[in-house]
């Protein structure tokens, strides 16, 4: 018997089974609502909030299978079983592939509907519940979400928290990936107009004409396709904060429209002629030498001064490698408890080479890394076989007590211990795989030590 009322979609053509589930569903306490098509049924899902659909594969307008190729990635907390009434192997395997949650036959005993309705409730619940954390980890906080005890972050996270309570321009410098806006919301949030509007934009996102209305609005009519007056970011960040991230992007006719903005407070809209007060404080974002980019007449020297009030630099990942092992661990809990895989730990190889990459990409580059290892994980450790293949065999060329990356034997040798990989580890595919004798293959790993 359902705790609360939860809603499921039936979607079937036939009519009398259709409202025989139905019965039987509402009987238990469900919200059900009914489709005769799957066009009728993703009507019914964009506009109600449904937990579980029970969907017949056979309908007239599509398959129930292809059907979770659509709604399951607009849906994923929505958790499917299909009903066929001619099952085969194939379609039963598609479906689950798919993420179809169960596939039954036609005409089973109806008593097997709702024990196993309140099975895919429960992991929609669940599911549910996960977002709301991953939503809740998402959102940048406070100055504890930041993480991490070297040096170079522990300054820039100080100078952030002597900066945050004042009205100061503040301007984050730092490759791609190192959290400028972790930091942006921080200040934000640590200083008098926490509580308020927090807007963040990418200035790299939008060409110019289409930055201009995003940041400071427009009035209806001023170009083609403006048919009603919008706010811009500006204006809906008033009393609160502007994040502009890759500031250097920002084409050098606007950089004119932000300075005044911070020289007097207004601004004026896209096809306006009044200008329009404000109180925002900005916090502004770039990977590019802004002192270069002034001196090739690319960025505006005065607005480069005005945002410059106090600059904060964040460092890569690759000069703070003692914080690698808390930031994956960091990581493999939210995917382990997103993907709902108990995941616990990482060998001492696998943690060996997350500190020995070079981390172009920074910590963002490290949380996909991290993602990828919990989706393949096969138990609860996390091990060399679960990172890229480029990560497992770079040892190969920075230890000098290895074969040299220009010898044909090195190269022979990486092959061999990526196809193992993909194999995981097993040797009779391997040698298949690789068109070799399955004794050749022993010896070549005896032979390279794999």
């Amino acid at each position: 018997m359902a705790t609360s009322l939860k809603t499921i979609l039936v979607i079937d053509d036939e009519e009398k089974l259709r409202s025989l589930l139905s019965r039987i569903i509402r009987a238990e306490g469900f919200e059900v609502i009914e489709a005769g098509t799957l066009k009728e049924g993703a009507k019914q899902l964009s506009y109600r909030q449904v937990d579980v659909v029970l969907c017949d594969v056979k309908l007239p307008d599509g398959n129930g299978v292809d059907f979770l190729t659509t709604i399951k990635p607009a849906y994923p907390a929505m958790e499917v079983i299909l009903l066929t009434a001619y099952g085969n192997v194939a379609d039963g395997v598609q479906a689950m592939k798919n993420g179809a949650f169960d596939y039954i036959m036609k005409g089973d005993d109806n008593d097997k509907i709702i024990p196993l309705l309140n099975k895919a409730l429960e992991k929609a619940q669940l599911q549910k519940r996960i977002e709301q954390l991953e939503e809740q980890v998402g959102k940048r906080y406070g100055f504890e979400s930041i993480l991490g005890g070297s040096t170079l972050i522990q300054e820039a996270i100080t100078l952030a928290k002597r900066v945050a309570p004042t009205e100061a321009t503040v301007l984050l410098l730092g490759e791609t990936g190192t959290g400028k806006e972790v930091f942006a919301q921080a200040i934000h949030n640590g200083s008098k107009r926490a509580g308020k509007p927090f807007m963040a934009l990418n200035c790299s996102a939008f060409g110019k004409e289409l930055l201009e209305s995003e940041i400071f609005g427009h009035k209806a009519g001023a170009f083609t396709g403006a048919l009603k007056d919008k706010k811009g970011l500006i204006e809906e960040a008033s009393t609160g904060t502007l994040f502009l991230d890759e500031i250097g992007e920002m084409n050098i006719d606007l950089q004119s429209k932000l300075l005044r903005v911070l020289e007097t407070s207004e601004f004026i809209k896209v096809g306006d002629t009044k200008p329009t007060k404000v109180s925002v404080r900005i916090i502004a974002a770039t990977n590019r030498d802004l002192k270069n980019e002034v001196h090739e007449g690319k960025f505006r020297e005065d607005l480069f001064y005005r945002l410059n009030v106090f600059t904060i630099y964040l460092p890569g990942l690759r000069d703070r490698k003692k914080d690698i092992p808390l930031l994956a661990n960091h990581f493999l809990k939210i995917f382990a408890q997103k993907i709902n895989l108990h995941v616990e730990s990482m060998s001492d190889e696998f943690l060996s080479h997350l500190q020995q990459h070079d981390w172009r990409g920074n910590i963002r580059e490290l949380k996909n890394v991290m993602e990828r290892a919990v989706i393949l994980a096969d138990n609860r450790e996390l091990t060399l076989a679960n990172l890229p293949l480029e990560m497992q065999s770079a040892h190969l060329y920075g230890n000098n007590n290895l074969l040299s990356a220009f010898e044909l034997a090195s190269v022979e040798k990486l092959h061999i211990q990526r196809v193992l990989n993909h194999c995981k580890g097993n040797k009779t595919e391997t040698a298949k795989l690789l068109n070799i004798g399955l004794t050749t293959l022993y010896r070549k790993i005896e032979e390279y030590k794999l």
